[in-house]
């Protein structure tokens, strides 16, 4: 849904850089996954196309949060 949000927080050597994947229109949604030591951060349409993907190393990633955006009642069958 517009407006979710994760947030990645990923150790570079000397310092911590943090990234951000958006649900940026109406209908997209943002989907986690952990592969073989490998997190990957997802844009997704209704349909299920990835519109973009942020890739990070397993053991590098100090945090991970997902803000989902509140739904309300009557919004969900939009």
């Amino acid at each position: 849904m517009k407006g979710d949000r994760v947030e990645i927080v990923v150790d570079a050597g000397d310092t911590t850089r943090t990234y951000e994947v958006v649900a940026t229109r109406a209908g997209r949604r943002v989907e986690t996954a952990v592969r073989r030591g490998v997190v990957e951060v997802s844009e997704v349409t209704r349909n299920g196309s990835v519109v973009r993907t942020a890739r990070f190393m397993g053991n590098r990633v100090l945090a991970l949060v997902e803000q989902p955006v509140e739904r309300s009642e009557e919004g969900e069958g939009e």
